[in-house]
């Protein structure tokens, strides 16, 4: 009662006559029926069934509930998508600030120099196959591995190995700094059924940055699978990331290409002419 009295209040001082409600996570249909709202889109980013850190059965019952109720369904993956009526279910991909990660940075001050570097950034979390990136690490003695982000999980299979650097989380703007400057991006992680329904940002992000990419599958690489090698076990992936040191000229081109059309503004766009559709 006291969202909607607020948000309500909020919608008629702005002038917003007809309002839409965008709602993301499940508990969010709780507030349905109290906002004013003409119609629901229900934007699923995840497989609530399996996101780590969530009640799972309680998230479910509210998610078919609001799925139920809302007008227009978008969802970030294939997977996602298939669980939602065809009807009212859109993909939309996540997009890529394109212009942030392909517009030419600075090299971070404190990006080792001296010998190759396979970098990653993002929450070092449980679906990180931290036991396969010190398997790959002990294979490349000579090569760095920078893992930016805010440990969230056990990172006692990273110790003892001196190539290993975790420095911390870095702001989302300054991340060109090194994705354009390491030898390669690297998205190692585990296969489970959060990663299967998931869209990572990171990946296009990597690809407008131009460096190369070495990733475990998943099936959100699926459009971009010729721009982005794609290993399992640790043997294939050191060979992988050696094999990026020889990149050919405009490679870099190559991998930027693909992602230029697919910035915020765009799928934002496309977000933006399906709710135009409803009634």
């Amino acid at each position: 009662m006291l969202i909607g009295r607020a948000v309500r209040g909020a919608a008629a001082a702005a002038g917003l006559r007809r309002p839409v409600v965008w709602a993301s996570l499940p508990s969010a249909v709780q507030a349905l029926g109290a906002l004013g709202e003409t119609a629901v889109v229900y934007y699923c980013c995840d497989d609530f069934g399996a996101l780590a850190g969530v009640d799972h059965a309680p998230a479910l019952r509210m998610e078919a509930e609001l799925a139920a109720r809302a007008d227009l369904i978008l969802a970030s993956s294939p997977l996602l998508a298939a669980r939602f009526a065809p009807p009212r279910t859109h993909l939309l991909p996540h997009g890529v600030d394109f212009a942030r990660f392909a517009t030419p940075a600075p090299r971070a001050a404190d990006l080792p120099e001296g010998g190759p570097i396979a970098g990653f950034y993002g929450t070092l979390a449980p679906w990180l196959d931290l036991g396969l990136v010190a398997a790959v690490a002990r294979r490349l003695p000579q090569w760095r591995f920078l893992l930016i982000g805010h440990p969230a999980t056990d990172l006692t299979p990273l110790q003892g190995l001196p190539n290993i650097l975790l420095p911390g989380p870095r702001p989302h703007a300054a991340l060109p700094s090194y994705a354009q400057h390491w030898t390669a991006g690297i998205i190692p992680f585990v296969d489970n059924a959060q990663i299967r329904a998931s869209n990572p940002l990171k990946l296009r992000e990597y690809l407008a940055a131009g460096r190369p990419v070495v990733s475990t599958p998943f099936p959100a690489l699926q459009p971009y699978r010729a721009l982005v090698t794609e290993v399992e076990g640790p043997e294939a992936f050191a060979a992988a990331l050696q094999a990026t040191l020889a990149d050919p000229p405009g490679a870099a081109a190559a991998r930027r290409d693909p992602v230029a059309a697919e910035s915020w503004a765009a799928r934002a766009a496309e977000a933006a002419a399906l709710i135009d559709t409803l009634p």
